[in-house]
């Protein structure tokens, strides 16, 4: 079988700055055939922002899609990678009413909701929030911000298949602060010494850009490197995961029901460490009616090929749905 690739590269035909409050603006982009199917693409992290490549999972020629970056993370403002920068009200809610924001502002009644990694929570928690709203759901690499899986990527469970890579994620804090790991970043992440932030979020950036592929990855690496990046990265991230996601335990699975009419697919990688198989396994159960795809050679990334056959497979037969 020939496996997808994604599309040619594209650039937007619109962009801009959308004003969501209390001094946030939130970047977006437009690209494909404005008179296209309406997606709306949801990038990871929390913090992430979007890329260039993200744009190449749709036929461009049968898409409309919408690319914006969260809250104070890649071109939104303010970023979080500054000293005064309060992300109190960055919050799941927020974002989904800033989703809601963006629907309106581009003139559609529904679109395709795309989202993997914390992109999936966010997809997840919008569909349930507004199911008259999502024509079709397409959601990779689930997370759904539970304790276990915060518990096991951040704490003890990954590490035990990256000790070499643990032991940078540990040196930023003394031993008697190791029992609860995120806590003692939170600390850190939100010192009034720009030296501490940095080098807490380095250690925090850096631990994830080097778990989320199968194989090692030193660009990916390198880029989780970046001052800027890994403080806005490590700093939303942990406000988010200190704060649940600011869910009730279980919420995403619990309300899964809401998702009943929806057509779904779920992609998930096998050896996917950063958000294991088995939250993707609980959404497939409470959501039977999606597909579902383990992919048994990949891990996190959106870009390893099964993986990126899965998605784009997804999306094209869509298009004209």
């Amino acid at each position: 079988m020939s496996l997808r690739t994604l599309y040619p590269p594209i650039t937007p035909y619109d962009s801009g700055m959308l004003d969501v409050g209390g001094g946030d603006r939130v970047y977006w982009e437009l690209c494909g055939n404005p008179e296209g199917k309406p997606a709306v693409f949801l990038h990871g992290g929390p913090g992430g922002g979007c890329g260039p490549d993200h744009r190449r999972l749709f036929d461009p020629e049968r898409y409309r899609v919408l690319l914006f970056d969260q809250r104070n993370c890649g071109r939104s403002t303010p970023h979080a990678s500054g000293m005064d920068v309060d992300l109190s009200a960055n919050t799941t809610w927020n974002l989904v009413a800033d989703m809601e924001r963006l629907r309106e502002m581009v003139g559609v009644e529904k679109w395709q909701v795309f989202g993997g990694s914390w992109g999936s929570a966010l997809a997840l928690a919008y569909a349930e929030e507004h199911p008259e709203r999502v024509s079709e759901l397409i959601v990779r690499g689930i997370f759904t911000l539970r304790d276990d899986e915060l518990r096991w990527f951040y704490q003890d469970g990954a590490s035990h298949l990256f000790p070499d890579v643990w032991e940078g994620y540990l040196a930023p804090i003394p031993e008697e602060e190791r029992g609860d790991l995120i806590s003692a970043y939170a600390a850190r992440l939100n010192h009034p010494d720009r030296e501490v932030r940095v080098a807490a979020a380095r250690a925090w950036s850096v631990w994830e850009g080097s778990t989320v592929t199968l194989l090692p990855n030193e660009a990916l690496r390198a880029h989780h490197a970046e001052d800027d990046y890994a403080l806005a990265f490590a700093r939303i991230e942990n406000h988010y995961f200190t704060n649940k996601g600011f869910f009730t335990p279980g919420q995403l699975i619990e309300r899964a029901d809401r998702l009943r009419g929806i057509p779904g697919v779920i992609v998930q990688g096998r050896y996917d460490v950063c958000t294991p198989a088995r939250t993707a396994f609980d959404l497939h159960r409470a959501w039977p009616e999606a597909e579902f795809h383990v992919v048994d050679d990949a891990g996190h990334a959106f870009n390893e090929p099964g993986i990126l056959h899965r998605l784009i497979e997804a999306t094209d037969r869509f298009a004209d749905a």
